[in-house]
């Protein structure tokens, strides 16, 4: 009752300040001043207001009520957290819940006035809500955090401490890419990019740090112009001889409340490169008149896609270690399930103490994700006390996590059968492990895109009327994020989104998946390097090399629907996970990685 009563105060004292601004309605989402996938806890004003601490989930407040948007991960979560604080759940995607742009466009009057914080939404946010209501002219007021004002005892801005990735490591200079960039600037039209992605800030300035959760980057934005760089950061996390090596490229360090000044200097006439799908509200608004905005994708997304040959060497590094940690975990968890009482969290809890057994391990890439049963069945679940489900010597549990270590970046998923398992689980396992084998064989002509190539994964599963609704594939970042642009497999094209052909050095996930709602659900995650082919008279070919080195549980395959070619292809994967991981594994360890690894 005292947290209920904490919410109730605190969202009180929200609407006061509400009330002085004239403000209808304010929106608290999940998100820090970069979109960033993870927040840290300066940024968690939501789970403050509301009391509710998943990882996604907007909240809107208004005079006389208040709704809490999110996803399916946290429907039961939610319902526990939020019960008596008077916030209503809206369960994103069912049937009858409106988005929240559409329910504010449906219940707001002529002359509202909507608020948040302009730093936290971004333009194209804002714009959106723009149309939505464009019949009622409502107001759009963002330039407070009114949730900051009412917040007891916030937490400081982390600055961890800045870090440098050698280019050893990165293959290129800070001063290469920053002429890269420029260059790519100026073909854009624009004399100056203004970017608050912080991962391609961390790839620019081949920097790493420890600001935001599961990605080592670190907080600041930058302001890139023809002879000069503003890079607006915490001074305190920045060695000095870090500081002087950026001075030395043409980067000078500003405080990181000082971007909006360092907008409105522009000179009168500067065009400036800026993609409102990412740059906050509040900046964008910063803008002079006298200066425009370039609208566009940012130059870095696509020269950070494209791996140089150094990081590709120590990516394959980084994945022998993965793929020892994990093949380790694979094999105590079919084991122990049987001996001991293993949870979803427990068992997460061990596969990250085998991943930091390996040197060179950072932290986990993002929340792991160890799904039994029926909660395989939900994308993206994650484990909360609410929901940890105890493992039981039968049935399908779909792991799904990943690592950062200092040679590159981790992704993975494996189902794993922990006993007997029915016909249809079977079945469901080796549909979706002959899409992964189809895809991960693919042969292509360069300018092919992940568009093109989609079909080959889901082909054994559409066959049998089955699919899955999320792509089969996404980009990862070199020691930054694990979901990274702008490549990907996927059948679904959007207006807004262009065909990016694959290209030697792009790194992706391949892992189709099928969910069975109450049941089970099954998804098998590599990640693959594009690389280049034969060429001849008719172009260059290109395929995939898989980076994973893991085998995929041979107990749960039904080799009876395998082709013989789907039997090669699998066998000379397990071939190649052995070959690789063989020399780190020894007695009963080893007997076991021969016999997941045997023909079939």
């Amino acid at each position: 009752m005292e947290k209920e009563g904490a919410i109730t105060e605190r969202l009180q004292a929200l609407r006061e300040e509400m009330r002085r601004r004239k403000i209808t309605a304010y929106i608290v989402p999940t998100d820090d001043f970069h979109s960033s996938e993870y927040v840290g806890e300066y940024f968690k004003a939501r789970e403050y207001l509301s009391g509710f601490t998943g990882s996604a989930g907007t909240l809107l407040v208004e005079e006389k009520g208040a709704a809490l948007w999110t996803d399916g991960r946290y429907f039961l979560q939610a319902e526990s957290q939020l019960k008596g604080s008077g916030i209503a759940l809206m369960k994103s995607g069912q049937p009858g819940v409106p988005a929240l742009t559409d329910y504010l466009g449906e219940k707001l009057h002529a002359g509202d006035v909507v608020g948040f914080d302009g730093r936290c939404v971004t333009g194209a946010f804002v714009e959106k809500l723009k149309e939505k209501t464009a019949d009622k002219q409502i107001a759009f007021y963002g330039e407070e955090d009114l949730a900051g004002l009412v917040w007891r005892e916030r937490p400081p801005l982390p600055a961890e401490p800045v870090w440098e990735v050698s280019t050893d490591y990165a293959g290129l200079s800070r001063e290469e890419k920053l002429a890269r960039v420029r260059e790519k600037t100026a073909k854009k039209g624009a004399d100056a990019f203004l970017t608050t992605e912080l991962s391609e800030i961390a790839w620019l300035l081949n920097l790493r740090g420890n600001d935001v959760k599961n990605t080592p980057v670190f907080l600041a934005y930058l302001l890139l112009t023809r002879d000069g760089a503003a890079l607006c950061a915490q001074e305190s996390a920045f060695l000095q001889e870090i500081q002087e090596k950026l001075e030395r490229a043409g980067v000078r360090l500003y405080l990181y409340e000082s971007i909006e000044e360092q907008i409105r200097a522009l000179p009168a006439g500067t065009r400036v490169l800026a993609d409102s799908r990412k740059v906050n509200y509040r900046l964008l608004q910063a803008i002079p008149e006298e200066v425009s905005q370039v609208e566009g994708e940012s130059p870095i997304e696509l020269l950070k896609a494209v791996k140089t040959p150094q990081e590709i060497a120590h990516i394959r590094s980084a994945h022998v270690k993965d793929g020892v940690a994990v093949t380790r975990f694979v094999r105590w968890l079919k084991i122990h399930v049987e001996k001991e009482t293993v949870t979803e969290i427990s068992a997460a809890e061990k596969l990250e103490e085998f991943r930091a057994g390996m040197e060179g391990y950072l932290g986990p890439s993002f929340d792991p994700i160890i799904a039994y049963g029926a909660h395989g069945a939900i994308v993206h679940y994650e484990a909360v006390p609410e929901t940890d489900a105890v493992l039981e010597p039968r049935g399908l549990c779909l792991a799904d996590t990943g690592g950062h270590y200092l040679e590159g970046t981790t992704d993975i998923t494996r189902t794993i059968a922990l006993g007997e398992l029915t016909p249809e689980e079977k079945r469901a396992f080796t549909l979706v492990l002959k899409g992964h084998l189809r895809l991960g064989a693919a042969v292509f002509l360069e300018g092919v895109c992940g568009q093109n190539l989609d079909v080959l994964a889901r082909e054994p599963l559409w066959q049998e009327g089955l699919d899955y609704n999320h792509g089969t594939g996404h980009g990862v970042g070199y020691l930054l994020s694990v979901h990274e642009g702008p490549q990907s497999f996927r059948w679904r094209i959007a207006k807004e989104a262009a065909c990016v052909p694959l290209a030697e050095g792009m790194i992706l996930s391949n892992e189709p998946g099928l969910y069975m709602t109450g049941k089970f659900g099954v998804r098998h995650e590599n990640l693959v390097l594009v690389r280049k082919g034969e060429k001849n008279e008719f172009g260059q070919f290109m395929g995939l090399e898989p980076l994973t080195m893991v085998p995929f549980d041979r107990d749960a395959i039904d080799g009876g629907m395998l082709t013989t070619e789907e039997k090669t292809l699998l066998n000379n994967y397990h071939k190649k996970v052995y070959e690789t991981l063989a020399h780190y594994f020894a007695g009963e360890e080893l007997d076991w990685l021969r016999e997941a690894t045997a023909a079939m």
